[in-house]
């Protein structure tokens, strides 16, 4: 078994963003079991933070930004690339601006500063996504694929195409983070000479300069071309073409580096996914989006795995978290058809609740007078009770919402339900809730064991 880690200290960087220009500084702290990571905007009043998870990208667009009720923090996937490539869990992430600073446009700095403070183990196990099938994701239009399978560690392969002769294909790969630092960790972002003059009229790469970042010629330029954009930039003049087309401060780590910051951008972005992968993962032409939204068909799976089998733990002399009453609040069906007693935990991912089955319950007049057993249709009503709760609870007046759902989908049936049995039911949101439609996995538990699960989709509308 595997235990989480964290920095055994805390460290600290300074230096400017790359598209804000804005100098920040960032100090990265260790932090306890089950933290992931957190970011903490320390400029801003009661320093609001930011969960480092891959529901809370908002924008993909030469960086990974993550916001938080209306808070934002930009160019997050170096410091976490580093940390994943170090193998640690948990981390406070302090910054003093929206943007991390740049620094010299890799991951190099927060992998030494790493290595310097050194890593301890926790108490706990990590949090490992497995995955069992092949699991694949392609933009066929523009040739983006990605595909991970199953493998007894991490590696990833990218391949970078432009199909471009000045940037030839380029391959990077990484077998278990294997000499992270050394290998990935120094490889600096990069951008096409065309792309320069665009990004600075959409007013970013205000920080960005041949000390932080690999500028690729794409074509045949002449000293003049190359060094009027120089000029819009008042950045020093060019004076000779370079080895491998590609202007930079110093020299290429190696001729693959585009590539290998690449797999760097990867592993950062795949971090959010809120685990540890065992994967084989393959990547062509991957970019900040599509990492993003390969990570997001990671997590749903993950979702999906860790709901198995995993019956919830609960104290039934402990309060509940929403009792009969304010269930009632919550739901219009009244007995003889409400099917929920008590809910137990909820947050905005999953809902755990309770039914209590006993003997005087209407249905078992009929089914069956000498051997009662809970109707199959009717455990998963009070499932979609339950799940009617978690999703009313993702607006901020669930009194005036009614839920509906709209399809159920792989129900299976374990064992009977008599009474005198406690149904304990949790349910997990497969997706974010979205136009108000939400897609959750559930799961029906006796006595730690699974009597029936099914997948269920539910809307909710205004009365």
């Amino acid at each position: 078994m595997q235990n989480q880690k964290t920095l055994r200290s805390a460290f600290t960087l300074e230096g400017e963003g790359l598209h804000t220009g804005t100098k920040t500084s960032v100090t990265v702290k260790p932090a306890g079991s089950d933290t992931g990571y957190v970011f903490v905007r320390t400029d801003l009043d009661n320093n609001p933070t930011i969960t480092g998870i891959i529901e809370n990208v908002k924008e993909t667009s030469r960086g990974t930004t993550i916001e938080e009720n209306g808070i934002k923090v930009h160019t997050v996937e170096h410091v976490l690339s580093a940390l994943c490539g170090f193998g640690i869990d948990n981390a406070i992430i302090e910054v003093n601006g929206c943007e991390l600073p740049i620094l010299n446009g890799s991951a190099r700095l927060y992998a030494s500063e790493i290595q310097r403070v050194g890593t301890d183990e926790l108490e706990k196990a990590r949090n490992i996504f497995k995955v069992k099938e092949p699991i694949f994701y392609s933009v066929p239009e523009s040739g983006v694929e990605y595909i991970a399978l199953p493998y007894d560690g991490f590696h990833a392969n990218v391949l970078v195409d432009y199909h471009n002769d000045f940037l030839p294909n380029q391959y990077a790969e990484t077998n278990n983070y294997e000499n992270y630092a050394n290998d990935i960790a120094i490889s600096r972002t990069f951008v096409f000479l065309h792309e320069i003059i665009p990004l600075l009229e959409k007013n970013l790469i205000k920080g960005g300069d041949l000390s932080n970042a690999l500028v690729v010629l794409d074509k045949e330029y002449t000293l003049e071309e190359i060094n009027v954009i120089a000029d819009k930039l008042n950045k020093p003049h060019v004076t000779a073409i370079p080895r491998y087309n590609i202007l930079c401060s110093e020299p290429l780590y190696s001729p693959n580096e585009p590539a290998r910051h690449k797999l760097l951008d990867l592993i950062g972005d795949l971090s959010l996914t809120g685990c540890a992968l065992h994967a084989r993962i393959i990547a062509k032409k991957p970019g900040h989006k599509h990492n993003i939204e390969f990570g997001k068909l990671l997590r749903q799976h993950l979702k999906k795995e860790k709901s198995k089998n995993i019956a919830p733990v609960f104290n039934l002399n402990a309060p509940p978290l929403l009792d009969i009453n304010q269930i009632k609040q919550r739901l219009p069906h009244r007995n003889p058809f409400l099917f929920v007693d008590k809910i137990l935990e909820m947050t905005s991912e999953y809902v755990v609740g309770l039914k209590n089955v006993t003997n005087n319950e209407d249905f078992f007049i009929g089914h069956f007078p000498n051997e009662p057993v809970m109707p199959g249709v009717l455990i998963v009503e009070a499932m979609a009770q339950v799940g009617g709760i978690l999703v009313l609870n993702s607006v901020p007046d669930p009194e005036n919402y009614s839920t509906y759902f709209l399809k159920i989908d792989q129900v299976r049936f374990k064992k009977k339900v008599i009474p005198g049995d406690t149904l304990i039911f949790r349910l997990d949101l497969i997706l974010p809730v979205r136009r108000g439609i939400a897609l959750m996995k559930g799961f029906a538990y006796v006595n730690g064991n699974v009597v029936m699960e099914g997948e269920l989709m539910a809307q909710i509308t205004k009365k």
